[in-house]
């Protein structure tokens, strides 16, 4: 038996299974065969073992949940139901409010009217007064002082932004008193009216603005206000005196050129004409603030008085 040749054992084992084909995914199938933390997995367990339990077991409980389920449908169902209710008087509460609104709008524009009306007519006794007390100089008193209305011939001078313009920039105009965004400011109207009084203009409106001594041109934003009034581009600038005079003498000026170079630098829009007629409405809001006789008024059978208004 010694000299016979042994035959290796054979270790494998024919039952061994065969490896999984995800085996190499060991992370991805921890993941999916433990999807539940461990944490809620142990307080899951702690709550089994107390016996609480997810639903209500006993009669008591489900009759609770139920009337629970209930109050609270009821409580949804009567909300809707109060908010379909309260619609119709909101519309009805809006419609008046509006009503209301125009109402007042309505009212204040007849007072408005019946204000203007007023001041139409003690502009009218003012210079009847003063034609009555004041002879001759009654008209060109009235002329200058802007309380009736102006007609001869003079310039029209139309100034508009520049084409896309927009209301706000902080470039080199702004900095330094101008602006460049290619907006006309009232900075600039007042270079022109003051241009258009030097060059030998009597009477003056923007925009159907009478100008008198006491007007004033300001900003508010990017609007322009005459004597408080915003006015809108283009800014149609009227002005009484001799036309073509008047236009040259402005153009050469020195307001006149600076005006031209608002339209070189800053397409600033602007444009000129002499004019046989232009017509200038009265101040609307002129008030006579103070009076003194002026000497050597005439009575009417010639004897000097001393006595007269101014």
């Amino acid at each position: 038996m010694c000299g016979m040749s042994q035959q290796r054992p054979d270790r494998s084992n024919t039952n061994t299974p065969a490896a999984r084909p995800d085996a190499s995914m060991s992370l991805l199938n921890n993941v999916m065969d433990h999807s539940l933390d461990d944490g809620y997995a142990e307080a899951a367990a702690r709550k089994s073992e107390a016996g609480v339990r997810g639903l209500p077991r006993t009669l008591r409980a489900k009759l609770g949940l139920a009337a629970g389920l209930v109050l609270a449908a009821v409580v949804v169902t009567v909300g809707a139901a109060q908010a379909r209710i309260s619609a119709p008087t909101l519309a009805k509460e809006r419609t008046e409010l509006i009503n209301r609104i125009q109402k007042g709008t309505g009212e204040a524009d007849r007072q408005q009217q019946r204000v203007d009306a007023l001041r139409d007519d003690v502009s009218r006794m003012q210079r009847e007064a003063l034609k009555k007390h004041g002879g001759d100089k009654a008209e060109l008193l009235a002329l200058l002082s802007g309380s009736s209305q102006a007609i001869g011939p003079g310039v029209k001078l139309v100034v508009d932004d520049a084409k896309g313009a927009e209301s706000n920039g902080g470039g080199p105009r702004e900095s330094s008193g101008f602006s460049d965004t290619g907006r006309v400011r009232d900075r600039d109207m007042q270079r022109v009216v003051n241009g258009l009084w030097a060059s030998g203009a009597e009477a003056i409106s923007v925009n159907g603005q009478r100008l008198t001594s006491l007007s004033a041109i300001r900003a508010a934003g990017d609007a322009i206000l005459v004597d408080n009034k915003p006015l809108v581009p283009p800014y149609t600038v009227l002005a009484v005196g001799d036309g073509q005079r008047l236009s040259t003498a402005f153009q050469d000026s020195a307001d006149g050129q600076y005006l031209h170079v608002l339209q070189e630098n800053y397409g600033v829009r602007t444009r000129i004409s002499a004019e046989n007629e232009v017509t200038l409405p009265p101040a609307p809001s002129l008030i006579v603030r103070t009076a003194k006789p002026q000497a050597g008024a005439a009575k009417a059978d010639g004897a000097d008085t001393g006595k007269g208004t101014s």
